[in-house]
């Protein structure tokens, strides 16, 4: 068996090239991105206006929750169902755009959600939406 004479060099990692492909990428995305903004760049003298007017927000849908015991609040506040009936007119007479979504508790028995929606009806809401929660497949059963 023959017998080594001389050490083998340690083994090393050349970066040489990883260097050099992270450097053009960075050269890349800094010539690839805009680093001023074109409106800003444009000497332009905007006109003046007497009285400016905020343009008006747009309304927050309204939230009707329904509780597992069959409590109803409009807004965060219990209320009855005549009681959500009237506010709802009331808020549909102010802003007659006004949206309504339905948050009904898993739990509770869908006559409260019926009753609620008949409610919004008769108050004359035009834009009503039910809020539901999209289970899992396996984690709900599928059902075709």
């Amino acid at each position: 068996m023959p017998l080594k004479l001389q050490q083998d060099e340690m083994p090393n990692l050349n970066l040489t090239s990883l260097i050099d492909v992270v450097f053009l990428l960075i050269v890349f995305f800094m010539t690839a991105t805009k680093f001023t903004d074109p409106k800003r760049d444009i000497d332009l003298q905007l006109p003046e206006v007497a009285k400016g007017e905020s343009l008006s927000v747009a309304q927050k849908a309204r939230e009707v929750v329904i509780h597992a015991d069959g409590r109803i609040s409009l807004d965060g506040e219990t209320v009855t169902i005549e009681d959500l009936s009237r506010q709802l007119t009331e808020g549909i007479g102010a802003t007659p755009d006004q949206s309504v979504v339905i948050l009904g508790d898993a739990g509770c028995p869908f006559q409260h959600v019926a009753a609620a929606m008949a409610a919004c009806k008769e108050a004359g809401v035009a834009e009503l939406a039910v809020s539901v929660q999209v289970a899992d497949a396996a984690a709900s059963g599928t059902r075709r």
